[in-house]
This record gives C-alpha cells, sequence and structure tokens, in this order.
C-alpha cells in the first residue's frame, strides 16, 4: 500500500517538472534585486525597500494594519496568484507577496546558479528582522510552501503562524519506497534536472500546457499561470526542482513553533482516496504532530484559484 500511494502521489506532484522549466524574456520586468519603496500605478501596491538578489515583495495593506502576512508562491509562480487573498486581506493586515528571482518575468540575479528554497529562506528571515516585523504570519504554495517550513524550522522566532498550501517535507519519498533519502534519491534528481536544464523551449511549452491542465481545474485562470511560467529562467526553475526533490525537511519540523497548518488536495490520480491521501499527509508531517490538516475538495493544486471562497475562509480562520 505504501509504495502504490507513493508512486500514486509522485505522478500528481511531477507532472509539472519538466515544463516547469522555461525560456525567458525579461526586458519588459528589469532589475528587481534593489527595490526602493515606491507606488506602481499599475498594480496599486508598494515595492518594500529591501536589498536582495532572491526576491523582492510587493506590499499591500492599511496605514494601521493588525499583523502581517508573508504570501510565497510556488515554483515559476508570480505573487498574482494571491490577487484575492490579497484583495480579502489588504484592509486589515498589510501584506507582503514575495516575488522569487528568475521566475514570472523577474531576471535571476542570485537564483541564477544553486538552490533556491533555503536561501531565499535565509533572506526572508533576514527581511522580517530589518522590516521590523513582529512575528508575522507565513503562507506558501508549493515551493512557497517549502520555504515557508524552512523559514519556520530554522528561524523558529521569525514565524508567528505557518500555513503550508499542497506540500510535503519531502518530494524525493514519493519517487520511491518510505525509505527513500535524499542520496537515494539524488541520481534521479541529477536525470530530472538534466532533462529541465537542457530541453528545448518548443518541448517545455508543450508540456506546460498539460502540466496547468492537471494543477488548475478553473480554465479560464490556467493562462496567467502559463505565462508565469514561460516567463521564467530555465535554469533557475531547473535548480530550484531538483534542490525540493532532494530537501528532507522531517527532521527539521519539530523545531517549528508556530502554529502550523496544512492544506492540500487528493491527487488525481485514479484508485486514490481521500483516506489515502489524507494519510500521505500526516504521515509525511509526523514529526509536527501539532500541525493542523483540512482536505479541500474539487480543487487541484492552485488551491487560490479553483476555490477561493474556501480558501479565504480556511486563512481568515487560520489567522483567528
Amino acid at each position: 500500500m505504501k509504495t502504490m500511494t507513493a508512486i500514486a502521489a509522485a505522478l500528481v506532484l511531477t507532472a509539472a517538472g519538466p515544463a516547469l522549466a522555461q525560456e525567458h524574456d525579461h526586458g519588459a520586468h528589469g532589475s528587481h534585486g534593489s527595490h526602493q519603496a515606491q507606488g506602481h500605478g499599475d498594480h496599486g501596491h508598494q515595492h518594500a525597500d529591501f536589498e536582495s538578489g532572491r526576491f523582492h515583495v510587493r506590499v499591500d495593506g492599511p496605514a494601521q494594519p493588525i499583523g502581517d502576512v508573508i504570501l510565497i508562491p510556488g515554483l515559476t509562480s508570480s505573487p498574482e496568484i494571491w490577487d484575492g487573498l490579497t484583495d480579502e486581506l489588504k484592509g486589515r493586515y498589510r501584506v507582503h507577496r514575495v516575488h522569487v528571482q528568475g521566475f514570472a518575468g523577474a531576471p535571476a540575479e542570485d537564483n541564477a546558479t544553486g538552490p533556491v528554497s533555503a536561501p531565499v529562506a535565509e533572506d526572508l528571515a533576514r527581511y522580517i528582522a530589518e522590516q521590523n516585523l513582529d512575528r508575522p504570519v507565513v503562507i506558501g504554495h508549493s515551493m512557497g510552501g517549502t520555504i515557508g517550513m524552512m523559514l519556520a524550522a530554522r528561524h523558529p522566532d521569525s514565524v508567528g503562524r505557518l500555513m503550508v498550501v499542497d506540500m510535503v517535507p519531502f518530494m524525493g519519498l514519493m519517487f520511491g519506497n518510505a525509505n527513500a533519502t535524499p542520496e537515494s534519491i539524488a541520481p534521479l534528481a541529477d536525470q530530472i534536472h538534466a532533462g529541465m536544464a537542457g530541453g528545448t523551449r518548443e518541448a517545455y511549452d508543450a508540456q506546460a500546457t498539460t502540466a496547468i491542465n492537471g494543477m488548475i481545474n478553473t480554465e479560464s485562470l490556467r493562462a496567467g499561470p502559463i505565462q508565469d511560467m514561460k516567463t521564467s529562467d530555465q535554469q533557475t526553475a531547473a535548480n530550484a526542482y531538483r534542490e525540493l526533490l532532494v530537501t528532507d525537511l522531517r527532521p527539521e519540523l519539530p523545531r517549528i513553533t508556530a502554529p502550523t497548518t496544512v492544506l492540500y488536495v487528493k491527487f488525481n490520480y485514479p484508485g486514490m482516496t481521500n483516506e489515502m491521501v489524507d494519510g500521505i499527509y500526516r504521515g509525511s508531517f509526523a514529526t509536527l504532530p501539532s500541525a493542523r490538516f483540512k482536505r479541500i475538495d474539487d480543487s487541484a493544486h492552485f488551491i487560490m484559484l479553483d476555490q477561493p471562497a474556501q480558501f479565504a475562509a480556511e486563512v481568515n480562520a487560520f489567522l483567528e
């Protein structure tokens, strides 16, 4: 049973793998590595005054917020996936939407080589300190969930609450048996990385459409994430995906002191039941027994797009 569920989960979690590396066109976006706080008429947000070659941050909210919420998107995604939630929260909270360099039109800068999630998490800890944020809420989707877990485990005093949206602490486990380790997964991760980094744009474009179709049920909302993929740096995406495959955060989860909620969906694979998926998630987070779990039905991977009202309701409950 364990092997079957692991294989089934792998097919879903890795469906987007090859499609997540795209050729890019950054000319219209400019450099974001050292944003000064400034208004942007197109979006109505400001960019935080923060120096980093790993990400830049869009900030929305009232003059006197009741708290701060940091939103981290997934692999090749842009901050726009959080537009609906930002509109829901920005009247009360100051919302910080992270845009990872190398994704969705942003130049790769320091993310051009090497790992992405771990150094982004470290710079987020610095961002929280330099912006004088008081234990903000952190919500991360997919790879953003990995970054959130890293941040909360490695800098537990920096995070007030943590929400992980449709991500497990060790993706590599989905590629093998229950005894899989980062070392045992590394050869496969290297093979996937080589394919992502060296493939043609045409091949990735074709696979991107298939991947998005599987990750977003709402057809009218697929175009934006597809465009984000196409305008992401190919090498950065490949490096980031490999890092996810060989990162096992389960030993670090006990260090997380922030109340944690995990939202997830049922794997879109024949034979999978709700109970099987529930078991996979609860088993994956066994080293964080205080975590709260909530399965969102009738949704694919992008819960905030497929079920925006339920997603907002879960976030609001989580904030209270």
